[in-house]
């Protein structure tokens, strides 16, 4: 057939084709390919090649590939790495994708490192461990023996884990304040190991004292003043702390008028916010308008308390378990189960360890002790993280 009748008959064999079925059409695909030999199933197989399979890694512009990739689940970038060495190479070299999967497990970003490789593996270490805190894998335990009578309070700060009572202390201000089953907040010289003064106006047992620098503004205090945070049974109470060391109470916060609610010797202050749980839930005050921010409400309040409550992560515990919360969900991310322990009313009892972690793991932060409980053989039960290898 020469080249005009061949060009008449393709034009109108293709008019024909586009006027059939989908159906209609496959059929026509199938008789062809059955009639094709060799040469034709090559060049079939290389224009298919470029129609349906284009590597738009490969073919579109870097900064719109690292564009779309931020749309990809983690899981499904881990499965792209591994398509081929180009697919690898471009998705590990895009920062912005892994410090985002990161944020997203609540890891902290330091934005100052831009290399994608180290946030992909701090992507893989955050992730496993995630998984260990889902499958009870992420802590250990050990014990401290040596007491030969019942530990009442346990204190830990700066890694120093010691048996005393509700203090706090400042080296700058060369002062140490202590709580008391007299209602009273006594403020001493560290120096000279003198009462200076003795604040009173609790009308319970002052279980919990926190010495802290403000780090914001209200009407009755400025970033960089010290604050001493008491509370007892139904209220907390603010005091400022300089060198005059007298003082009055700024404010006193409450989660019920006609004390019906009780608060559990379980605060915190961080120069922002004033976090304490009580038989209701977790309330969570701004320091700056004393305003109730945050409530959260869990189906056992009265005995679930609270550990330590960061940006990202809150730890909390009841008679059985270590739970670490979510806090941009609420959700229990994982539990660690607890011995038989003496869980004190006053608080005493138990803490917290290093807490840092709660404001977003970072890969680094995941380590050392994590919770401590005298136990009724007088030994101390310690939860530790385990090496996230």
């Amino acid at each position: 057939m020469d080249k005009t009748a061949f060009e008449g008959w393709l034009e109108s064999v293709s008019a024909t084709f586009l006027s059939l079925n989908d159906q209609q059409r496959n059929q026509c695909l199938d008789q062809l390919i059955s009639l094709s030999g060799a040469v034709q199933l090559r060049h079939l197989s290389n224009g298919l090649e470029t129609l349906l399979k284009r590597d738009f890694l490969r073919l579109l512009p870097l900064e719109l590939a690292f564009y779309l990739l931020q749309w990809l689940d983690p899981q499904t970038l881990l499965t792209c790495c591994l398509v081929c060495k180009q697919w690898n190479k471009v998705i590990s070299s895009c920062t912005e994708v892994w410090q985002s999967v990161c944020r997203e497990l609540g890891w902290r970003i330091d934005e100052s490192i831009q290399d994608a490789t180290h946030w992909k593996g701090v992507y893989l270490k955050a992730k496993r461990r995630m998984m260990q805190l889902q499958d009870q894998e992420a802590f250990e335990t050990s014990s401290l023996i040596g007491h030969s009578a019942r530990v009442y309070a346990l204190y830990y700060k700066d890694g120093l884990l010691c048996t005393v009572f509700s203090v706090d202390y400042n080296d700058e201000l060369d002062v140490l304040v202590s709580g008391s089953a007299d209602f009273t907040v006594k403020i001493w010289s560290l120096s000279a190991g003198a009462c200076l003064n003795t604040l009173t106006g609790h009308t319970e047992w002052v279980t919990k004292v926190i010495l802290q620098k403000s780090e914001v503004e209200s009407m009755v205090h400025s970033p960089g003043d010290y604050i001493l945070l008491s509370a007892d049974k139904y209220e907390i109470k603010v005091w400022p702390l300089g060198r005059e060391i007298n003082c009055k109470c700024l404010k006193t916060l409450s989660v019920s008028e006609d004390r019906s609610i009780s608060l559990q010797p379980r605060l915190q202050f961080d120069g922002r916010y004033i976090v304490c749980s009580s038989d209701l839930g977790v309330y969570q005050w701004d320091f700056a308008s004393f305003e109730i921010l945050r409530v959260i409400k869990m189906e056992d309040p009265a005995n679930l308390s609270l550990l330590g409550f960061g940006e990202v992560f809150a730890l909390l515990f009841d008679n059985h378990f270590l739970y670490v919360m979510d806090l941009r969900t609420e959700a229990i991310s994982g539990r660690w189960p607890l011995p038989a322990y003496r869980k004190s009313k006053r608080g005493s009892s138990f803490l917290a360890g290093v807490t840092s972690w709660l404001n977003g793991l970072d890969g680094g932060n995941d380590s050392g002790l994590v919770f401590a409980t005298s136990m009724p053989d007088h030994s101390i039960h310690l939860v530790l993280w385990k090496e996230n290898g």
